[in-house]
């Protein structure tokens, strides 16, 4: 009678869906089809700068034609929940330079994130959509 118990304990214990449930109030929750950036303001005259945001505009514009929306990243901390419920955390740095203040990352809730290296265009996006 003892082991009958415990085994209902442990199964029970087993089954509770409530201890998988992470608390998602410290990232910024991603689950839809968009490209994520971080609010930038451009420094007069910095020629990086301009330049770095203007390949983002490009690019920006090429995803929204491929039905991405635009997300605007309230964290650092990212959480990108993908349709099959697998979950992938990314943590922003502090950027170093304007290029890493333009990041671009493209989800897809079918795919894992992609970081878009601004420098190569649209050819890897193309190669992520496939």
């Amino acid at each position: 009678m003892r082991y009958l118990l415990l085994s209902i304990v442990l199964l029970a214990a087993a089954c509770n869906s409530s201890r998988d449930q992470q608390n998602t109030d410290q990232y910024d929750l991603i689950t839809e089809k968009c490209y994520v950036l971080r609010q930038v303001k451009p420094a007069a005259g910095d020629t990086a700068a301009a330049a770095a945001q203007q390949q983002q505009q490009e690019i920006a514009a090429y995803l929204e034609q491929h039905q991405f929306t635009r997300h605007v990243a309230a964290k650092d901390s990212l959480l990108f929940r993908r349709a099959n419920g697998q979950e992938v955390i990314i943590e922003l740095p502090t950027p170093q330079d304007a290029w890493e203040a333009h990041t671009i990352i493209v989800f897809d809730p079918q795919k894992n994130p992609l970081f878009v290296n601004l420098h190569k265009g649209t050819a890897q996006i193309d190669h992520y959509l496939q």
